[in-house]
């Protein structure tokens, strides 16, 4: 039993059809987080690019000094959910494999 370099070359070509289709995938999905009670909400694509924040004029009235924190607090959650579908997609899309890969995120 030897190595097939031929072999090798088709598992990654695959690997690498499946990154590419996981990435559009995730380009194309967006997530929605919110932080002080839904003043402030954030969506984010997949990719972890804001695509939108949205501010309660009245979080920005009574208490601005608050929105830096509430703003923060908004897309460190929507990056935390978008980090679990990826861990979704990949335990699906590997079996279960890269779901128990510590320190993957």
């Amino acid at each position: 039993m030897g190595f097939d370099m031929q072999q090798m070359q088709s598992l990654l070509g695959q690997a690498k059809r499946q990154y590419e289709e996981l990435r559009a995938k995730m380009a194309r999905t967006s997530v929605e987080a919110t932080a002080g009670a839904g003043m402030v909400a954030v969506k984010m694509s997949g990719d972890k690019q804001v695509q939108e924040i949205r501010l309660d004029p009245e979080v920005v009235k009574s208490d601005p000094e608050m929105l830096p924190d509430l703003i923060k607090a908004a897309v460190n959650e929507a990056s935390r959910q978008v980090d679990e579908l990826l861990r979704q997609e990949l335990g699906s899309t590997l079996g279960g494999f890269g779901a128990g890969l510590p320190g993957l995120f």
